[in-house]
């Protein structure tokens, strides 16, 4: 469909740092914990993380951006929200995977100023 034309523009937009933020979290998550994991599922995971806050009008997306509002994100609901849609996916990450890759991203997102640490 047309939205999903639109993401594959935005993930080309996005790319390069789509990339980098995936090789931090990937890096950032201690070895042992990435058993059984691989960096399409990390991908997937900050896919769905996007989904959600679009669902719960903290993310808009247009044709040539994405804008991210202020607001407060529930992590247990975005968990539950993560584990839930990965299992409709048939992925094999952990909620304790999911939840590193949710700090990991948070990090990410200080390190680079997109988000204001409390």
């Amino acid at each position: 469909g047309v939205s999903d034309l639109l993401l594959d523009k935005v993930k080309s937009l996005l790319e390069a740092d789509e990339k980098q933020l995936l090789e931090y979290i990937w890096n950032t998550i201690p070895e042992r914990d990435r058993k059984g994991m691989t960096q399409s599922d990390v991908l997937c995971v900050l896919d769905l993380m996007d989904d959600f806050l679009l669902e719960n009008g903290l993310l808009e997306e247009s044709a040539d951006e994405i804008t991210y509002h202020e607001g407060e994100i529930d992590e247990t609901e975005q968990l539950e929200y993560l584990l839930s849609k990965t299992k409709e996916q048939g992925l094999s990450v952990t909620s304790e995977q999911i939840q590193l890759i949710m700090d990991a991203e948070l990090q990410y997102g200080i390190q680079q100023g997109y988000y204001e640490e409390e």
